[in-house]
């Protein structure tokens, strides 16, 4: 499953946006595909331009990527985070990021990773004082905030998706039933006029047997059998047209339902 199937990306970016701004922690959504579903949101030039911008850093950077889950920390000693998106008990992506000093650092010991790594040391550690700091404790609460903010966004879109599907479906066979009621109508019309006619000719029968007299005693038999049926044809297409009623009546009150919440 796709998110970007059922939800507006813009949502999705406008409430990462708003927590990297107020948290310094960076952020970005990625979809199951490996694909970034959302643009990165203060993403900071020690782990993007140096770490991961060296052959060995993206190495290890990559590694932390596929194994790491949670609030953890990165091999340069940052704190990262990895959360997983779940619909209906399915991972459909994850918000990741972090990038943040959860202390203020030892920037010898930087120094030393920046030599491993094939960095710069001194561009490495000026990149490194513009870093986030914040403590532990803060950082995986705020990761922990933004997993259900988007956990619960992501589902209520799915929901509200989901359910203007059956809703718009609903409301198509709504609009067909209308219009087999509108033809059971008709045809119930149709019908009632012809029962009216064969009570008609029954009654003429009737008239004609009798002018017969003994010759005619057969004919009446039939007249009255064609009466008795007219008869009952019309009480059935009388009830007929009365449940039509009925269930056009309730048709229009759901549509009236249906319309009023939209």
């Amino acid at each position: 499953m796709n998110i970007r199937d059922f939800m507006d990306m813009k949502k999705l970016q406008e409430i990462q946006d708003a927590f990297s701004d107020s948290t310094g922690l960076a952020a970005i959504a990625v979809g199951m595909d490996g694909k970034y579903l959302t643009e990165g949101s203060n993403f900071t030039d020690f782990c993007m331009k140096y770490t991961r911008g060296s052959a060995e850093g993206n190495r290890r950077c990559i590694k932390c990527d596929n194994e790491c889950t949670g609030t953890y920390f990165c091999h340069a000693g940052l704190m990262d985070f990895s959360i997983d998106i779940m619909l209906e008990g399915e991972k459909i992506g994850a918000i990741i990021g972090g990038q943040v000093l959860p202390e203020e650092p030892d920037e010898e010991k930087f120094r030393e990773t920046a030599k491993e790594l094939g960095i710069d040391p001194d561009a490495y550690i000026e990149a490194l004082r513009k870093v986030p700091i914040s403590t532990e404790k803060r950082i995986r609460a705020s990761a922990a905030l933004l997993g259900n903010m988007v956990n619960h966004l992501v589902n209520l879109e799915y929901f509200k998706h989901k359910n203007n599907n059956k809703l718009e479906g609903l409301s198509e066979e709504i609009r067909h039933t209308r219009e087999v009621m509108g033809n059971i109508n008709s045809s119930t019309d149709n019908l009632k006029a012809i029962a009216s006619k064969q009570k008609i000719l029954s009654l003429n029968a009737s008239i004609e047997a009798a002018r017969s007299g003994e010759a005619g005693v057969g004919f009446a038999v039939v007249a009255k059998s064609m009466g008795e049926l007219s008869a009952k044809s019309s009480d059935i297409y009388g009830d007929i047209e009365k449940s039509v009623v009925e269930v056009t009546e309730a048709i229009n009150n759901l549509s009236d339902i249906f319309e009023a919440g939209e």
